[in-house]
């Protein structure tokens, strides 16, 4: 027979406590924007993720399927760049692409050692049927928001990504 384990002492911290824990998150996210922002991009991203795995896409697909349909075909390295995709995300993102016959790796025409990702005659219905659900998709990501403030809210993440 086993000795019974003693119970695990808590510290006076972590007793639970109504209040001040529950708000904690809340009045980081108050002061420290960045924090406030990863987490949004966080949220919204696990939400852009439920609602096109009905796509059977990841945003990061759809992403490219966005702009391979906007610019035509680019190397991955291109692809990497412009969408700030890491190179190892995107190598599994084509490979996904492909392996749903969406984007084809061609020789690249101005650059013969590399490859352009092109798509498919499938991928132009595949994004229209993932287009379609966006407005949709934005509804339930910034549903808090009215109009005016996603508009700000737009405005001021575009003038903090073009800073960097």
């Amino acid at each position: 027979m086993t000795p019974a384990q003693p119970a695990r002492q808590t510290s006076p911290g972590r007793e639970p406590e109504a209040g001040g824990r529950a708000r904690y998150f809340a009045t980081l996210a108050q002061e420290r924007p960045d924090i406030a922002i990863c987490r949004a991009a966080a949220q919204a991203a696990r939400t852009v993720d439920e609602e096109l795995s009905g796509h059977r896409l990841t945003a990061a697909q759809h992403l490219v399927l966005k702009m391979l349909d906007a610019v035509g075909p680019c190397s991955q390295q291109e692809l990497s760049e412009q969408l700030r995709i890491d190179r190892s995300v995107m190598v599994g993102c084509i490979d996904g692409l492909e392996g749903s016959g969406l984007v084809r790796r061609e020789r690249h025409p101005r650059d013969r050692r590399a490859y352009a990702v092109t798509p498919t005659p499938e991928a132009g219905p595949a994004l229209a049927r993932v287009e379609g659900g966006v407005p949709q998709l934005l509804d339930r990501v910034f549903g808090a928001l009215t109009a005016a403030e996603r508009r700000t809210l737009t405005r001021l993440v575009g003038k903090i990504l073009s800073a960097s």
